[in-house]
């Protein structure tokens, strides 16, 4: 028998082996459809380990978003944000205006008798506001009393003090060998720093403090109550500022050594190139063209708040709220936070388990 005639022989009597086709999962309909396709993970290294393949279906990686957003919205979140400047400023009004709420502490707790202190003081008020099913603790730190004294030398110190307790307070919570789940977060993540509308240059006092504070904390300069200014004044001012700040070596918030990538640096270069912002506030509506708009009334018409033509508002509360508050948080955590708790351990050689106190603040639910 030929070896031909064998083969044959042998295929009539062992029919071959039909391995059925792989069955591909299908992708869940609840699932948003993808435009990317399969991901394909890129080959690493030469051995079996690591080698990429394409994904024979729908696994369900991409939910991960999804997951994460419904636990953030069953958590929630904390913000934390200081103003500094003289009195008369707006700084509450401004705070309002960007909450779009009575969250500011001259609102909840200011009285007409109350006077300027002698000294400088940090107040905190806590608020817990909502939108769209995310809630956010929302704590304003004001200063009442920082620059209005005739002799303000130093007068940053107390800020700078109250700073680093709140980093201090989270390292302690840490360094605890039973620590909570969910630390409290009472550092601050963004300083509001208001200038005044001189149209001249930054005071000694507002270079000295951004100087020593910037290395601590994320600082955002406002020209407060730009409608005192004329539109030459404003572009004049911003730009003196911008020199002053350059020459004196202050970086404000978003620093160009943080910038991850070129996209970064794109989107980041446009707010610098914009800062400071010339804004106004106002908690008060008024009728113009048939709308409600929040603005300030003048002998010459309404300073409509939110009217990019008129002030610098909504690119403020679009970069602080609305593409850079994570980032803001990012930065405290991953920069000042960790500067100062690499120096605090580096200079006691390790901090023992402690429990810390926490602190009254008054809190309310809106």
């Amino acid at each position: 028998m030929t070896s031909a005639e064998r083969d044959r022989y042998m295929s009539e009597i062992v029919p071959p082996e039909v391995r059925p086709k792989p069955v591909v999962p299908a992708k869940p309909s609840h699932v948003a459809p993808h435009s990317s396709g399969p991901f394909v993970p890129s080959p690493q290294g030469t051995g079996g380990e690591g080698r990429g393949s394409a994904l024979l279906g729908y696994i369900g990686i991409d939910t991960i978003i999804e997951q994460m957003r419904k636990k953030t919205m069953k958590t929630g979140f904390d913000f934390n944000i200081m103003v500094v400047g003289q009195s008369g400023l707006g700084k509450s009004t401004l705070v309002n205006t960007l909450f779009k709420s009575q969250v500011s502490r001259r609102t909840t707790s200011w009285s007409r008798d109350e006077k300027i202190p002698k000294t400088v003081e940090i107040k905190s008020v806590s608020h817990v506001i909502e939108e769209g099913g995310v809630k956010m603790k929302l704590t304003v730190v004001d200063t009442p009393g920082f620059g209005d004294q005739i002799n303000n030398e130093n007068c940053w110190e107390p800020i700078s003090k109250y700073i680093n307790e709140q980093y201090e307070k989270f390292l302690k919570e840490e360094v605890n060998i039973a620590r909570k789940k969910r630390i409290p977060d009472t550092r601050v993540h963004c300083c509001l720093y208001f200038i005044s509308p001189t149209g001249h240059s930054l005071r000694q006092l507002d270079i000295e403090f951004m100087k020593h504070l910037s290395r601590v904390v994320n600082i955002i300069p406002v020209i407060a109550k730009s409608d005192t200014l004329t539109l030459d004044e404003k572009t004049e001012f911003k730009q003196r500022v911008r020199k002053e700040l350059e020459a004196c070596g202050i970086e404000c918030y978003p620093q160009k050594e943080f910038d991850e990538d070129m996209e970064d640096k794109s989107d980041n270069d446009k707010i610098r190139e914009a800062m400071p912002f010339a804004v106004v506030g106002s908690d008060k509506e008024y009728q113009v063209n048939g709308k409600r708009v929040l603005g300030r009334k003048t002998a010459w018409g309404v300073v409509e708040v939110e009217n990019p033509n008129h002030c610098e508002f909504s690119l403020l509360r679009d970069f602080m709220i609305r593409s850079h508050l994570q980032d803001l948080k990012e930065v405290t955590h991953n920069i000042h936070y960790e500067t100062y708790r690499a120096k605090r351990l580096n200079d006691n050689g390790g901090l023992h388990p402690i429990t810390s106190s926490g602190q009254d603040t008054q809190e309310s639910n809106l």
